[in-house]
């Protein structure tokens, strides 16, 4: 079996990688220099290094040299990407050839949750507003008008409800948070750590009680746009927002008009429908705003973690040509 990965991934998990599955063909691809040859490769893996330095709008040249290299592969049938979601448009070029494209689903999860939740915090307890006094040397105690809010007695309203929400939800309790999942299928029983779960549809119902509305689910046709300006109205006054999820999840022209109006408290915004965020962007002097850069999956540790998914899926996936049942 012959694996296509980065010369950084195989330096990095190559010996992980040979243990998980011993007598595998590992072929590294250079980030310049002769290609090799692709005949009889099977499966790659798509590891966060090939990324680095560009955006899901602005991909690297070495990201897409290995894209590319990936779609002329005769023989190629499954792909392992270091992300949790896999919209991107080259993981549906992939698709759309018959390759299998498999996220790596939990991986990033403790570190987008750590986000979400720090963003969280940083609204509650009004940093904006001390680091701003801080910057005029100004000594201004956040007592009286507009004091933090006691978080035990409010909702967390978190859309998306995959690994990445459940670690959500399970943080936000820890503050005394009620954390209330929206997803597909809102009959089913709340996944763990979510009080109640319900469905997309019944959204609009259960807005007007979220103190906090966290957006941690992937961008399709039915989450593209799910925050509009009708959505953000239901939102009670003083309400919060903690986007993690993708930009086009919410409407950015309604949301700018909710945070200038003071409708919308404020934001902690990872990502946009741009990146990176122009510098001409209003978001970014917006005083209610934190602009975080697309990071919250930043982590010493999620290299590893997106190793270790894609050496049980070798393991799974080398046993299911074979015929046999995979060992973990």
């Amino acid at each position: 079996m012959r694996v296509l990965l980065s010369d950084v991934a195989e330096a990095r998990h190559g010996g992980r990688i040979r243990a998980a599955l011993p007598g595998v063909e590992l072929v590294p691809v250079a980030p310049e220099g002769p290609l090799p040859d692709t005949a009889g490769i099977g499966m790659a893996f798509v590891s966060r290094d090939l990324f680095l330095g560009g955006t899901r709008f602005r991909l690297t040249e070495r990201f897409q040299r290995f894209v590319a290299l990936i779609l002329a592969a005769p023989d190629l049938r499954r792909v392992q990407t270091f992300s949790a979601g896999t919209d991107m448009a080259p993981y549906q070029a992939m698709r759309a050839r018959g390759i299998e494209v498999v996220g790596a689903s939990g991986a990033s999860a403790p570190a987008v949750a750590q986000a979400a939740i720090a963003g969280l915090l940083a609204l509650a307890r009004r940093l904006p507003r001390v680091m701003e006094a801080q910057a005029r040397h100004a000594w201004e105690p956040i007592y009286g008008e507009g004091e933090p809010p006691d978080l035990a007695s409010q909702t967390a309203l978190i859309v998306g409800t995959g690994p990445i929400g459940q670690e959500i939800a399970r943080l936000a309790a820890a503050f005394g948070l009620t954390p209330i999942g929206i997803r597909r299928d809102g009959t089913a029983p709340p996944p763990p750590h979510f009080a109640e779960a319900a469905s997309y549809a019944a959204l609009p119902g259960w807005l007007p009680r979220a103190h906090w509305l966290i957006l941690a689910c992937p961008l399709t046709e039915t989450t593209r746009n799910l925050i509009d300006a009708a959505a953000l109205a239901l939102l009670p006054p003083g309400a919060g927002l903690v986007n993690v999820s993708r930009g086009g999840v919410a409407d950015e022209a309604a949301l700018l008009a909710a945070l200038r109006s003071g409708d919308l408290a404020g934001a902690f915004l990872d990502v946009f429908t741009e990146e990176p965020l122009p510098s001409g962007s209003a978001f970014w002097d917006l005083p209610n705003v934190i602009v975080s850069p697309h990071s919250a999956a930043a982590g010493e540790g999620l290299a590893e973690r997106v190793a270790a998914i894609f050496c049980d899926n070798l393991r799974r996936w080398a046993a299911e040509s074979q015929g046999e049942k995979p060992t973990r």
